[in-house]
């Protein structure tokens, strides 16, 4: 493994990092949250307009850049740094890939290039830290299990009138006349209340045929209700989405496809993207942090100066360089195609980035816990994500049980 960086990495950082400077400060961050959308489509605009950002991973035959997993991950920790409030996460880190992986040749050329434009958003309708195999196997009943809750697919034959349905009807191509609806709600979307198309995991089939499916719903569908949540972390915008008999399209168009194993993959690379996002959070907290106690005087003396508050300063720069090397090293190994690292390292990236908020909010004093001051934003960037794709203990205890590091062997000698 080369530790450094290509010449490439260095130019698509330096180019974000400026224009995330110029574009996303303080105020337009603020301004930015307090709009329904959650987001400025401006920037959204300039970042896939000038950067290719929602590209950045897919293919140049579908409009991309070309790149891999590794540089879009690298990417993110420069959003991660300013909070930068937009689509990419959803749009290019969790429904993109799935497109690409499970698409059909039609789906693929007709969605792919206006994601990498930009002008399509999109994002995965489905619990994160679940169904991604973040915290656990994601075989479980998340996605309804043939039970009430989750979201139901059923094919039905839909013909002028009324519509029935295909009892035991082995896929969507089987029945000419049929098509597949979508009865359920999901909690927790990220920008589920804007993105122009919604890749939804549903179950199909009963008992006697029990699977979970993903198919394609468009944003303005006939019976889609989306309902913005308020969020602990206003950064990243959610919705609750509630499907009523909606019509949607098969992923792939194969009931047989491996989405449970698409999923899981998905999660390494996701975890990988959170991880340096993370990280770049939490060095821009530490950085602020850094500046301030250089500047803020106690007792005749500027108290970055005091030798507890080195240590504590100290403490979290340390904790910080061991995640940046374990989400630097998942962003690689993700690119690389190697697996089940991306939990452990979002897991450190967490606490890290926690850790680092948590100590700014103290040592900026009184004005670390105003609503004025940006370091809450931090904090709540940390426990948010902490509940959506966590939390950290559950991250390690997964990875442990995959890796069967705690099973107990007899040896015989």
């Amino acid at each position: 493994m080369d530790a450094r960086f290509t010449a490439e990495q260095d130019e698509i950082r330096g180019a974000l990092r400026g224009l995330l400077r110029r574009r996303c400060g303080p105020r337009e961050l603020r301004d930015a949250l307090d709009t329904p959308a959650g987001h400025d489509p401006d920037l959204w605009a300039a970042l896939a307009g000038q950067l290719g950002l929602p590209g950045l991973a897919l293919p140049e035959e579908y409009g991309g850049v070309g790149c891999s997993a590794t540089e879009l991950a690298l990417a993110c920790e420069e959003t991660g740094r300013v909070l930068a409030p937009s689509p990419l996460l959803a749009t290019a880190v969790l429904a993109a890939p799935l497109l690409l992986a499970l698409g059909t040749e039609d789906q693929r050329a007709d969605l792919l290039p206006r994601i990498a434009s930009g002008t399509l958003t999109a994002t995965l309708a489905a619990p994160p830290a679940t169904a991604l195999a973040l915290t656990c196997g994601n075989e479980g009943e998340w996605a309804g299990g043939g039970r009430a809750g989750g979201v139901q697919a059923r094919l039905v034959r839909g013909a002028g009138g009324g519509t029935t349905a295909v009892a035991g009807a082995p896929g969507g191509a089987a029945d000419a006349g049929a098509a597949w609806r979508l009865y359920g709600q999901v909690e927790q979307v990220l920008d589920g209340h804007t993105a122009g198309l919604l890749v939804v995991a549903a179950h199909a089939g009963g008992f006697a045929r029990s699977r979970t499916l993903l198919f394609l719903v468009s944003g303005d569908a006939p019976g889609l209700v989306r309902t913005r949540q308020t969020a602990l972390d206003a950064t990243r915008p959610r919705a609750c989405v509630q499907l009523r008999d909606v019509e949607a399209e098969l992923l792939g168009g194969d009931e047989e496809a491996d989405v449970l194993g698409a999923l899981a993959r998905l999660g390494d690379t996701v975890a990988a993207v959170l991880a340096c996002e993370a990280v770049g959070a939490a060095d821009r907290a530490l950085e602020r942090t850094v500046e301030y106690v250089g500047q803020r005087e106690q007792f005749g003396r500027v108290i970055g100066s005091f030798q507890a508050v080195k240590h504590r300063l100290a403490d979290v720069y340390v904790q910080l360089q061991a995640a940046r090397s374990a989400a630097y090293y998942a962003a690689w190994a993700v690119g690389q195609g190697e697996q089940r690292v991306g939990g452990l390292a979002l897991a450190q990236a967490l606490e890290a980035l926690r850790t680092a908020a948590a100590e700014g909010i103290q040592l900026h004093g009184g004005i670390g816990f105003t609503w004025e001051h940006e370091a809450h934003l931090y904090f709540k960037r940390a426990t948010g994500d902490d509940l959506l794709f966590g939390p950290a203990h559950r991250l390690r205890a997964h990875a442990a049980d995959a890796a069967r590091l705690f099973e107990r062997t007899e040896v015989s000698v």
